[in-house]
C-alpha cells in the first residue's frame, strides 16, 4: 500500500480509502464488518463515511453506515487504527429529515450533526471533519454552468462562521481535522484564506468526483490543490460501476447500485455510455481489469491524497483494492487521454 500525507497534517493516509456508503443497504453489518477487517488487513488505514449515508439517501437508512462502523469500532477494538472521515450535509430542504428541511451549516446543526455521528460510530472523536456540500448554490453534481442566482453576497461571512464553529469542536476535542466536499476552487481558497487570516483551523482536503468520465477538478481545482496542500479525495473513481462496464449493453445485474438506487444518473447518459464503451474497449486491449485500470488512472495524479473505492461484494472489494499494485504504461495512459480528448467530461452538463 502506498500512503500520502493529509494535507498538512502529521497524518500518513492510505492512497486507497475505503468508501462505505453500501453499508446499511447493499450491505448488511456482517457484510461490512468484513469488508472493514479486509481493508485494514490489506494496509488501508482510512475510512470515509457520512451522516447522510447510506445511498441513495432516504430518512429510514439515513445513519445506518455510520452505526455498521460504530459496531465494528466497539466489536474489534481497532478504533486507533483507522482513520476516519465523515461529514455534515449542507443546505439541503428536500431532505427534510436532516433537523429539518431549514437545516444548515450553522452552529446547532453542526454541533447536533456531530453528537449524532459521534454516538452512532461509537467514537468520541472524528479525525476528519468534512463539509458535505456548500451551503450556497454551487455548479456541482454534475452541473457546470453558472447562472446569477448562484451568487450569495454573504458567502464569505457563512464561511468565516463556519471555520469558527469546527474551531470550538476542535478545541472541545471532538475533531481534529477538518476538510471540504463538493467544492469549488473560489470556495476551497476562501475558506484557506479566511483560516489563515483570523488563525483559524486550515482545510486539509476535498473530496470531490474524479474519474474517466468526470476530470473537471483538473480546471482549476487541481492547481489549488497543488499549490495549497489541500489535496483530493476522489470519489466515485468508477462512476457509480459505470467503469467496470458491467452496465453496458443494457445489462443490470442483480444487486447492483443502479438496480437500488433509481435515481436519473449523469453516467448513464449518451456520451457518458459511449465513452465507458471506449474505456473498456482500451483495458480489454492491454489486458487489464477495467476496473482496476480506471483506479489506478486516479492514483496517478499527484494531486489525489486517497482514492475513495467501495464495493458490494468481497470480489469487487479485492478488485479494487488490488488496483494499487497496478501501473499503467504510457501507452494505456496516451489511450486514455485521447478519449478525453474526443469525448470530455461526457457526464457533466
Amino acid at each position: 500500500m502506498e500512503y500520502r500525507k493529509l494535507g498538512t497534517t502529521d497524518l500518513d493516509v492510505s492512497l486507497i480509502c475505503l468508501g462505505t456508503m453500501t453499508f446499511g443497504e447493499q450491505n448488511t453489518e456482517a457484510e461490512g464488518h468484513e469488508q472493514m477487517d479486509y481493508a485494514l488487513d490489506q494496509g488501508i488505514n482510512i475510512f470515509d463515511t457520512a451522516e447522510l449515508y447510506s445511498i441513495p439517501p432516504k430518512a429510514e437508512t439515513q445513519g445506518s453506515t455510520e452505526r455498521i462502523i460504530g459496531t465494528w469500532f466497539q466489536n474489534s477494538g481497532k478504533r486507533s487504527d483507522v482513520i476516519l472521515a465523515t461529514k455534515v450535509v449542507g443546505r439541503s430542504p428536500h431532505m427534510p429529515w436532516f433537523r429539518g428541511k431549514d437545516h444548515c451549516l450553522d452552529r446547532a446543526n453542526i454541533e447536533q450533526a456531530l453528537e449524532d455521528s459521534l454516538k452512532r460510530l461509537n467514537t468520541d472523536y472524528i479525525d476528519l471533519y468534512q463539509l458535505h456540500w456548500p451551503d450556497r448554490a454551487v455548479n456541482n453534481f454534475g452541473t457546470l454552468d453558472f447562472h446569477g442566482g448562484m451568487y450569495d453576497a454573504k458567502a464569505e461571512e457563512d464561511i468565516l462562521n463556519v471555520l469558527h464553529i469546527l474551531q470550538d469542536q476542535i478545541k472541545a476535542g471532538k475533531i481534529r481535522y477538518v476538510g471540504l466536499s463538493n467544492e469549488t476552487p473560489w470556495g476551497t481558497m476562501t475558506f484557506l484564506q479566511l483560516a489563515e487570516k483570523h488563525g483559524l483551523p486550515m482545510m486539509q482536503s476535498v473530496q470531490n468526483q474524479y474519474n474517466l468520465l468526470s476530470r473537471t477538478y483538473d480546471s482549476g481545482m487541481a492547481e489549488v490543490s497543488m499549490h495549497t496542500k489541500c489535496g483530493l479525495l476522489a470519489y466515485s473513481p468508477l462512476a457509480r460501476g459505470r467503469l467496470t462496464g458491467k452496465y453496458l449493453g443494457g445489462r443490470l445485474p442483480p444487486g447492483s447500485s443502479k438496480t437500488m438506487d433509481k435515481r436519473q444518473s449523469r453516467y448513464d447518459k449518451p456520451r457518458s455510455v459511449q465513452a465507458t464503451q471506449d474505456y473498456v474497449a482500451i483495458a480489454e486491449q492491454h489486458g487489464l481489469d477495467a476496473a482496476q485500470m480506471a483506479i489506478a488512472y486516479v492514483n496517478t495524479k499527484p494531486y489525489v491524497t486517497t482514492n475513495i473505492i467501495g464495493a458490494t461484494s468481497m470480489e469487487q472489494l479485492k478488485t479494487n483494492i488490488a488496483a494499487i499494485d497496478l501501473t499503467l504504461s504510457d501507452e494505456v495512459i496516451t489511450a486514455i487521454d485521447n478519449v478525453h480528448k474526443d469525448n470530455p467530461n461526457p457526464s457533466e452538463n
